[in-house]
């Protein structure tokens, strides 16, 4: 089988073996446009280090990641002229996630652009909310 890191994509760009159009570059990340954008400036934020998952990633990633969104959106928006933007995270293929690199979306948004998500809100049936709070509060402690 071989190495996750020799075959991903966002390693490979890492190592500068894939050219990307890099936006933002320091020791833990590098943010790029992405290839097949959903709006113009539509912006990649990955860290260096190879995880697959949010949950795999160290505290000291987080938190540079954590300071420089903001940042990065706000540069996004300005560029590109959007009225908003959406930051999302997607973990493993159940959840939309196609390249195995920990990566966050930056997308711009303007009113009635088509883009979108289905949001279908549930509701807990009695006391679900409750077993749920409890059974997350074990896997914390």
């Amino acid at each position: 089988m071989a190495d996750s890191k020799q075959t991903c994509i966002f390693c490979g760009i890492v190592r500068g073996e894939i050219p990307a159009a890099k936006v933002f570059e320091n020791e833990l990340l590098l943010a790029f446009l992405d290839i097949g954008p959903l709006a113009p400036g539509h912006l990649l934020v990955i860290p260096k280090e190879h995880s697959e998952r949010i949950w795999e990633m160290d505290g000291s990633t987080a938190a540079a990641i954590a300071e420089v969104l903001p940042r990065l959106a706000k540069a996004v928006l300005d560029a590109s002229g959007a009225e908003g933007c959406n930051v999302l995270q997607s973990n493993g293929p159940a959840s939309g996630q196609e390249i195995d690199h920990l990566h966050f979306h930056i997308i711009p948004r303007r009113g009635g652009d088509g883009l979108g998500y289905r949001w279908r809100a549930g509701k807990y049936g009695h006391g679900e909310i409750q077993a749920m709070q409890a059974e997350i509060a074990a896997s914390l402690a």
